[in-house]
């Protein structure tokens, strides 16, 4: 599992994961495995898996660490 934290949440359903790299990784509201989507807090430290959405890569399975 990759890690990293969360850079932004929006109230669509959806944020943006800081990877450490260019690219911050997208994942949806659903991907959320252990807790809630709106107890998610911008800063916190996340696991997750790399999946692959319609509009490229996504984070899946995603634990707040």
């Amino acid at each position: 599992m990759a890690e990293g934290r969360i850079k932004r949440i929006t109230d669509k359903g959806f944020g943006f994961i800081e990877t450490g790299t260019d690219k911050d990784m997208f994942f949806h509201s659903s991907a959320v495995t252990n807790g809630r989507f709106d107890e998610l807090r911008e800063g916190q430290r996340v696991s997750y898996d790399v999946g692959r959405g319609p509009k490229g890569p996504r984070a899946e399975n995603v634990q707040v660490i």
